[in-house]
């Protein structure tokens, strides 16, 4: 091969060897490489969330495949203050604690010490679903504990110089006026209606007065209070222009991805961390966000969140990982709907991986160093029988309720996905239940879009015409063939396109009898439907 192939052959291991060619021209320690990834606390984590744990993840999986050791670290957020009530929760009372720190809210569910422990809890749970391990740090523990304590105390004291940073870079001059830390009010308990006017390095302490805070147009009175904080006991926080310089010098952070959302804080962030705290930033990775189909950012703050949670309920954490990992850049628009097109396409993939699919060279090691990375470097030791997740979602939607998983298995034995007498797996007994929670909730699954040449549209017309009057299996099979070689088409060819409209798959079953399974009338409206969008 002309090109050398770095590790598995993904982003990932590039990124890991750029990491540590850095730190080796930095001359810095690298017995322990740490990655990080910011857990947001201040609403229900939406599929970016994870998105940041699973890409500096397999960087930690890369490096360690290079021979270095490394760890994720997960930095809870739970010091930041609740800026809006999540879209959800506006009969939980909630509104009462706008501007307190999310660690400081009761859990409106009462099931967690606080509200920021809740909202944090649930993506932590999907990482571990994920398989993705983690060190823990919470930002109210790593405050109060003092573990960022010299760092903030470098940042107050150099606050000036700071202020001119922030602004330089983006043209804020809050700073140059008030410290970038905001006090937790001892009157109020708010955090965001602080400003915090001077710093006394002897005493730990800032100066501060509750005055109040204009959030996304809706002003959070403050309490009027003056007083001080003790920086020493965690009585506040650094703001977002500069605690990330604070804490990845305090925990020897080297690489760290980010949404373009954040570019601004981020560079803002390094040069306080190279000027102010004398320690060189981490190695970045900049990708962009998820979108819905509306083109809207998938965010808590915008209503449209969409939870690892969600995912879990039609798909499997490796599918999500495969989401999170085959692209770094672009952005992307993601709808629950795009769910089995993602199991499909990791069932391609472990056919790549175990050398049933065939691709070139270098691609071959690329994609099978990415399922590697979606099973977190722990791949299945065989394959698994892959049954398209349109055909299990049709299975379980015909199967009398009484016998769903003997009727499931008698139809995968006749369509030669199972062997006669074999019976069901654990791995095809979970996608029963990812079938079933998708028929119970959206009653079937959308046709995969296909881009028909114009052959291709003048055979499926054809064929829709042929079966509005054959009810015969041989027939239908034989009707795709002329379908095909009368319009100039290898009868492979066409059998594909009806695969990926009928399954989402490239394969699948013989397709006369599928077609009268499947109910004519329903096949006929797929195909018309994915002719109609053509014509769009």
């Amino acid at each position: 091969m002309s090109e050398e192939i770095i590790g598995h052959g993904t982003w990932y291991d590039m990124m890991a060897k750029k990491v540590i060619e850095r730190e080796q021209t930095l001359k810095r320690d690298i017995s322990r490489v740490r990655t990080e990834m910011g857990l947001g606390a201040s609403g229900f984590p939406h599929i970016g969330s994870l998105g940041d744990a699973a890409r500096s993840y397999a960087v930690t999986l890369a490096l360690k495949a290079q021979g270095i050791n490394s760890e994720l670290i997960a930095y809870c957020d739970d010091k930041d203050g609740l800026r809006k009530v999540p879209a959800g929760l506006t009969n939980e009372g909630l509104e009462k604690y706008l501007g307190y720190p999310v660690s400081s809210i009761p859990d409106p569910f009462g099931c967690h010490e606080s509200y920021g422990k809740h909202m944090s809890s649930l993506l932590l749970e999907a990482l571990d679903k994920c398989g993705i391990q983690y060190s823990y740090y919470s930002a109210k523990e790593v405050y109060e504990k003092g573990i960022i304590l010299n760092e903030t105390r470098t940042i107050l004291t150099h606050a000036k110089q700071v202020g001119e940073i922030v602004k330089q870079e983006v043209g804020q001059e809050t700073y140059t006026e008030v410290l970038p830390y905001f006090a937790v009010c001892a009157k109020c308990g708010r955090i965001y209606t602080t400003r915090a006017y001077s710093f006394d390095p002897k005493t730990d302490k800032v100066h501060y007065k509750c005055e109040g805070l204009e959030i996304r147009g809706k002003l959070i009175e403050g309490c009027g209070y003056e007083g001080e904080a003790d920086i020493a006991k965690g009585e506040g926080k650094l703001t977002w222009k500069g605690e990330f310089a604070a804490r990845w010098k305090a925990l020897d952070i080297r690489f760290e991805a980010y949404g373009k959302d954040i570019a601004d804080s981020v560079k803002i962030n390094d040069r306080i961390c190279r000027e102010v705290l004398c320690f060189e930033p981490p190695s970045h990775a900049k990708y962009e966000m998820f979108l819905d189909k509306g083109g809207k950012k998938i965010s808590k703050s915008a209503g449209n969140v969409f939870t690892p949670q969600v995912w879990f309920r039609y798909g499997s954490p490796q599918s999500l990982l495969l989401l999170m990992l085959k692209r770094f850049v672009g952005t992307r628009t993601l709808d629950v709907s795009d769910i089995p097109a993602y199991m499909n396409e990791l069932d391609q993939l472990e056919d790549v991986y175990f050398d049933k699919k065939q691709a070139g060279e270098k691609e071959a090691i690329r994609l099978k160093g990415l399922f590697q990375y979606c099973y977190v470097m722990k791949p299945p030791a065989k394959p698994s029988i892959h049954v398209p997740y349109n055909l299990m979602a049709f299975l379980v939607k015909m199967a009398p309720k009484e016998c769903l998983n003997a009727y499931v298995t008698e139809k995968l034995q006749s369509y030669g996905y199972l062997q006669k007498n074999q019976a069901l797996d654990k791995n095809l007994m979970q996608r029963i239940q990812f079938a079933l929670n998708w028929i119970r909730d959206f009653e079937e699954i959308k046709e995969t879009e296909v881009q028909l040449t114009t052959e291709e549209k003048k055979a499926l017309t054809e064929l829709v015409s042929k079966l509005q009057t054959e009810d015969d299996a041989d027939k239908i099979q034989n009707a795709i063939f002329n379908a095909a070689k009368d319009n100039g088409i290898k009868p492979a060819a066409l059998f594909k396109v009806l695969y990926q409209i009928l399954l989402g798959a490239t394969q699948g079953p013989r397709l006369g009898p599928y077609v009268l399974a499947m109910g004519k009338q329903n096949v006929i409206a797929a195909l018309q439907r994915a002719l109609n969008k053509e014509h769009l």
